[in-house]
């Protein structure tokens, strides 16, 4: 029995030699745990650290990109402010331009509008004159008409401040001219025309009567008892070709009458009327109707050829003396 008590301090003595190791054990899986929680730590770290740095370079080239494109639209509002303003000052160049442009269309259209009141001008002008001449030289009243009422359309555009007192003394004009009817010449022609055919419904023989023997003149009733004293008319008719040639004497004075009438020619016109005269004497006895025809002729010798050369040119004497004032000295 003694020999068996002296195997428990081995035990004892084990038990102290595994506490240490178990503790060594603990310390150790605890150590390696702790470093391997380390290591992971550190390569999470590093994980980040490599994270955070490729983000830091995404963010620095972001960066340098955002800085790019400032510059770049800084430089772009350089170039914008600079092109606003070149284009500011050539709006102002355009302005001025402009209103230039518009001041010198205001005077071309001045000079084109006084340019076209001077062609009126000298259109009215020209037409007043010419009227003038065809009253004064040919006696033409309806031509004279046609020109005054042109010229009234060409006065018609001046302005008040001019044209008034011209339109109002070319109404007045006329008047005047309408006051005229168809002209002297005309009405001397219209007059020849009947004159000449009344001639010839003279009566080519006329019966003696006692009132007749009465009107003679004292020397016939004194001679009466001893001389038969007539007309030669009276002898007798005249012979066909006595009256032809009569005729053909009259329609040749009667046209050289017309000719004088339309030319104006008063010692042509009186001088081919006195031939008529004669002649009708010649052709036709003595008459009342015959009479009446010859105060006719002495009628038309009376009428004048030519108007008066005061019913045309006040108009034209205005319009003148307008134009010479316009006129640069």
């Amino acid at each position: 029995m003694n020999d068996t008590a002296p195997v428990s301090p081995p035990r004892r003595s084990l038990r102290w030699l595994l506490l240490p190791l178990a503790v060594v054990a603990v310390l150790g899986a605890g150590g390696y745990a702790g470093w391997r929680f380390w290591q992971q730590q550190q390569h999470e770290q590093e994980a980040q650290s490599r994270t955070m740095a490729v983000q830091l370079q995404g963010l620095e080239a972001t960066l340098d990109a955002l800085r790019r494109d400032q510059r770049a639209t800084s430089q772009r509002l350089q170039d914008a402010a600079a092109t606003n303003r070149v284009l500011r000052d050539e709006m102002l160049g355009l302005s001025q331009r402009s209103a230039l442009l518009e001041e010198n269309l205001a005077k071309l259209a001045d000079s084109a509008n006084q340019g076209r009141q001077a062609v009126q001008r000298d259109e009215a002008e020209l037409l007043l004159t010419q009227a003038a001449q065809r009253l004064n030289y040919a006696d033409d009243v309806e031509g004279a008409r046609r020109l005054y009422a042109q010229a009234a359309t060409a006065l018609a555009a001046l302005p008040d401040s001019e044209g008034l007192n011209l339109r109002q003394a070319l109404v007045q004009e006329r008047d005047a001219l309408d006051a005229l009817g168809a002209g002297p010449r005309v009405q001397a022609l219209q007059r020849l025309d009947a004159l000449a055919g009344a001639l010839q419904g003279l009566p080519t023989q006329v019966a003696s009567t006692p009132a007749g023997d009465q009107t003679r003149p004292w020397w016939q009733a004194a001679l009466a008892p001893f001389v038969d004293i007539s007309p030669s008319r009276q002898n007798g008719p005249l012979t066909a070709a006595e009256r032809r040639n009569a005729d053909d004497a009259l329609q040749l004075e009667l046209t050289l009458a017309r000719a004088a009438i339309e030319r104006g020619d008063r010692a042509g016109r009186d001088a081919a009327l006195s031939r008529v005269e004669q002649w009708a004497q010649r052709r036709w006895p003595d008459s009342p109707a015959l009479r009446a025809q010859r105060a006719e002729l002495q009628a038309l010798r009376e009428l004048p050829l030519q108007t008066s050369n005061t019913v045309l040119g006040s108009t034209l004497q205005q319009l003148r003396t307008q134009t010479d004032r316009r006129l640069p000295e």
